[in-house]
């Protein structure tokens, strides 16, 4: 992944996640349990289901040290199984 996080940002800093996946309670729990592995700390999520309630996006604002920090917790949150798109 080649962004321009670096040119945008200055960090260490917060940014929000939008992870928008499959609706359930895994969703959330997988999301927590991946970001505790890359940026440990106390997360409080905030879950909006969809319209027709097929999907849930799971909202946390994580503290990013780098640019290479980012892109790590983009590609591994958009690896998880439920995960359909991460912004």
């Amino acid at each position: 992944m080649d962004t321009r996080f670096d040119e945008l940002l200055e960090f260490p800093c917060n940014q929000t996640f939008k992870v928008m996946g499959v609706a359930g309670e895994q969703l959330p729990l997988d999301v927590i349990t991946c970001l505790q592995k890359l940026a440990p700390g106390d997360y409080n999520p905030t879950i909006k289901p969809s319209s027709k309630g097929n999907y849930h996006s799971v909202s946390v604002s994580v503290r990013v040290t780098s640019k290479e920090h980012m892109e790590t917790i983009y590609t591994e949150l958009g690896a998880l199984e439920l995960v359909k798109v991460v912004l």
